[in-house]
């Protein structure tokens, strides 16, 4: 009999240990999607609907890329949203705002698409001031009223060479305009340093060098994955996009 006693009390102790543990850190079912400069939050359709199908929630930011303080808001009221654990997922410019957001309790790690992942006191303006030898020169053309866009004759090429020409050619005309204090806003403390993260590198990317990419990622610290893709892989290559969230999920 009290064999039967200390064996059930063993059994209700390691119970509590594994629920302690679970609730510690408990899969995140919740992602949050941010897009990058030039374009919506409509590209992440394909994303989303691999995500949904497997149970779960996706919630996409439409920043409006006005600023860095703007965009990190609109984020973090996102975040705010959420019931629980979160997966943050930043694309191109998208990565400088989940850096600086990232940083939320709720967030449990932070996942980068062919993005910037800066330190404290980095901006867009800043990582890419001294490019690699030979690196592709995306078309931005000159500021607008204080605000960029992309060459629509060369967005296909520059920004989704691997991505059909009807869609490429929708992306291109439905430009949001990327403002310049976007580009110059600094990260305070990136999320990179205390969370988690995972980088995924296009090798083909046209818009930000796969070796500044690698070089960030390795900084970081992040899970790296290569692929052969354009810079707007979560376009032409939604389920591997969703395999990595999912990666930082679990």
């Amino acid at each position: 009999m009290t064999k039967t006693l200390i064996a059930a009390a063993a059994l209700s102790l390691a119970a509590a240990v594994a629920g302690t543990s679970a609730q510690a850190a408990p899969a995140a079912k919740n992602v949050v999607l941010v897009h990058g400069g030039f374009v919506d939050g409509s590209g992440w359709q394909g994303v989303y609907d691999v995500l949904t199908r497997k149970g779960y929630n996706v919630t996409i930011v439409q920043n409006p890329t006005t600023s860095l303080a703007d965009d990190v808001a609109f984020t973090r009221r996102a975040i705010a949203q959420q019931d629980g654990p979160v997966v943050l997922v930043g694309h191109s410019y998208g990565g400088v705002v989940v850096s600086e957001a990232g940083t939320d309790p709720k967030v449990k790690s932070v996942v980068y698409i062919a993005a910037f992942a800066p330190d404290a006191g980095e901006s867009v303006s800043s990582l890419i001031a001294n490019p690699p030898p030979g690196a592709s020169v995306p078309p931005i053309l000159p500021p607008v009223d204080g605000f960029l866009a992309l060459d629509k004759a060369k967005f296909h090429a520059a920004f989704a060479a691997d991505v059909d020409a009807k869609t490429a050619a929708f992306m291109a005309h439905s430009q949001v305009p990327w403002g310049v204090a976007a580009l110059t806003g600094a990260v305070s403390s990136p999320a990179w340093k205390l969370k988690p993260s995972f980088y995924l590198v296009a090798t083909d990317d046209r818009m930000i060098p796969p070796p500044a990419q690698r070089q960030m990622a390795k900084r970081a610290g992040a899970a790296i994955t290569e692929t052969k893709a354009s810079h707007a892989l979560y376009v032409s290559k939604p389920k591997l996009v969703a395999d990595i969230i999912e990666a930082a999920a679990k």
